[in-house]
């Protein structure tokens, strides 16, 4: 096994209903010394490009539609021409970033994308969106998994869960399904395995997660039933 996994690190604000939150993103390098496939590439293009350096990118992979997502998507993907692949369903998300292009590669369940000597499997894990996808890479023991599943348990958006039900049937019924060893590698913060996370899925279920909690209902959601219509990327330097 030659392929690697590699992280680059970087942060941003993020606007939801007028709060700011500072936030820091993982984007994830998987391949090896010739080829690689970037894994949300978020903000900023020439600090991924640096860690790529002169390996060829072969896709660009947005696990959400999310803006802090895919803001670096199509500077990623235009140095080698690489395709940048999305869940169809996140297009409408993927349309606030970019209004002006569509992704190349509509991302479907059990999808198979391959570099080096690596297959990174398509789950399907909506929740924080209705395409939310996580990726599977069984030679690696690894999952990418977004902002579906993070270390400190299920992601959310500016503290809210937009669709926790199908969030944690997602959880519960693909990813803890992974064997224990699996190391999740989440969008946001460190690292952490299905196994240190698997003992806190029934009391996610039972209402740990939003129990205390006054949800209100957003005044305009998308069709997808996020609010990610009223969320905007802002970066450090502006």
């Amino acid at each position: 096994m030659t392929a690697r996994i590699e992280r680059v690190v970087t942060e941003g604000v993020v606007d939801v209903d007028g709060v700011e939150h500072k936030v820091e993103n993982n984007t994830w390098i998987v391949g090896d010394d010739e080829e690689v496939i970037v894994i949300d590439p978020a903000r900023d293009a020439e600090k991924i490009l640096e860690k790529v350096g002169d390996r060829e990118v072969l896709a660009v992979i947005c696990t959400h539609g999310l803006p802090d997502h895919v803001g670096a998507a199509i500077e990623m993907a235009a140095r080698d021409e690489a395709v940048v692949a999305l869940h169809p369903k996140d297009r409408p998300l993927w349309r606030l970033t970019w209004p002006d292009t569509w992704p190349d590669i509509d991302m479907e369940d059990e999808g198979v994308f391959g570099v080096a000597d690596a297959e990174l499997e398509v789950m399907s894990t909506p929740g924080i969106s209705q395409g939310g996808v996580s990726l599977y890479c069984e030679a690696l023991d690894a999952v990418f998994t977004g902002k579906t599943l993070q270390a400190d348990g299920p992601g959310r958006i500016g503290g809210e869960y937009p669709a926790l039900a199908d969030q944690l049937t997602a959880i519960g019924g693909r990813l803890f399904t992974l064997r224990h060893s699996t190391r999740v590698l989440p969008a946001h913060g460190e690292e952490t395995t299905i196994g240190a996370l698997e003992p806190q899925f029934d009391a996610w279920l039972s209402g740990s997660l939003t129990r205390g909690e006054v949800t209100e209902k957003a005044e305009t959601p998308l069709s997808d039933g996020t609010r990610a219509a009223k969320i905007n990327l802002k970066l450090l330097d502006e």
